[in-house]
């Protein structure tokens, strides 16, 4: 018996592989350090706002989002129309591939980054075209600019860069977007960019409004400490945004969501403080980590990155993690991440790496 086939390019999709939670240790205390999550809770208030909106999830969420989509316009400055939500930034890069790219187009991104951009590719059914990223873990942007033919369509700049945690510059973005293509879409993923702590550091909200080819991705999973309900946005000229928004599925950003998207945008003191904290102890980990002997590149996200070169020795650095209670995430044969989580597990990793050989 013959049954329906997908498209060979759906069909060769890898699946998305999420940071494992760790596995349960007797008389030990365990830590997840493998989803870049953040290691507080929402902020005060924002839990009782979403508590509030799930009396009414008998009922659809606004489609329009309009409570949301406000918030953000006056949060950054910006147009309404030139925002677009969707249920994660991740969903935002799917349908941004779909909407601009199809067979024989190109899409071009540093390897190794987020996982999802070659899985988003190919259920397009493009063909994603991968620039090695430095040996300290940094976009090779003139690389990049290289590799951009006739058949591309979309670039993405991933910064800071998940997973090795580097960011590209502000100077280094301009060369490079100066060298694309007017008709190719540049996408800048900035997932991260609350917690970046550099010089010249990029202003994706600047960029993408001096250009009509730059998108700028956000979400609520990272800093907000929101990954669960799902939200992500982004910044760009209104004809993509209003692509964006059209390519998503109806009523996708939900009602608790929405509520608790607006609750944390009314508390940006709060959110900016809380991410001063974890920069700080990032800055302790990274001085750590360092001091334990380990060489890792510039940490500008949320995490920690071991470019390890083997599939064995990433499989050997998670194992000795797991044992002893933290769970991190291993991307064979490249390296290890690992995120930057409660103090006590911070420490816990700190001192594990001492017995790990180099």
């Amino acid at each position: 018996m013959s049954i329906p086939q997908p498209r060979p390019s759906v069909a060769a999709m890898p699946a998305y592989v999420a940071g494992k939670p760790p596995a349960e240790r007797p008389g030990l205390v365990t830590y997840k350090l493998s989803s870049n999550e953040n290691p507080y809770p929402p902020l005060d208030g924002v839990v009782e706002v979403a508590a509030e909106a799930a009396r009414r999830v008998n009922r659809y969420p606004d489609a329009g989002s309009a409570e949301l989509y406000e918030a953000l316009s006056a949060s950054y400055q910006v147009p309404v129309e030139e925002v677009a939500l969707s249920t994660g930034a991740v969903a935002l890069i799917f349908q941004l591939v779909s909407a601009y790219t199809g067979p024989d187009d190109e899409v071009v991104f540093a390897w190794r980054s987020f996982e999802a951009y070659p899985i988003a590719v190919l259920a397009a059914g493009a063909t994603a075209v991968k620039v090695p990223v430095t040996a300290d873990g940094r976009h090779d942007l003139d690389a990049m600019a290289d590799a951009i033919t006739e058949r591309t369509k979309v670039v993405f700049v991933c910064t800071p860069n998940n997973p090795t945690g580097t960011s590209v510059t502000q100077t280094e973005l301009d060369a490079f977007l100066a060298k694309v293509p007017e008709h190719v879409l540049v996408v800048v993923d900035e997932a991260y960019a609350e917690f970046v702590r550099m010089d010249d550091a990029v202003d994706g909200v600047a960029t993408y409004r001096g250009r009509s080819n730059v998108v700028v991705l956000r979400t609520f999973s990272k800093a907000y400490g929101l990954a669960g309900f799902r939200v992500g946005y982004a910044l760009a000229p209104a004809p993509i945004a209003a692509t964006l928004r059209a390519m998503a599925l109806p009523f996708g950003v939900n009602v608790v969501a929405q509520a608790a998207g607006v609750a944390s945008l009314e508390r940006q003191a709060e959110l900016l403080a809380r991410v001063d904290d974890l920069t700080v102890e990032r800055a302790r980990v990274v001085e750590g980590v360092r001091a334990a002997g380990w060489d890792i590149p510039d940490a500008q996200g949320n995490f920690v990155w071991f470019a390890l070169g083997s599939e064995d020795r990433c499989a050997e650095f998670a194992a000795a993690a797991d044992e002893a209670g933290l769970m991190v995430r291993p991307y064979a044969p490249e390296g290890v991440r690992v995120s930057i989580g409660e103090v006590e597990a911070n420490t816990r990793f700190i001192e594990l790496l001492a017995s790990l050989p180099r």
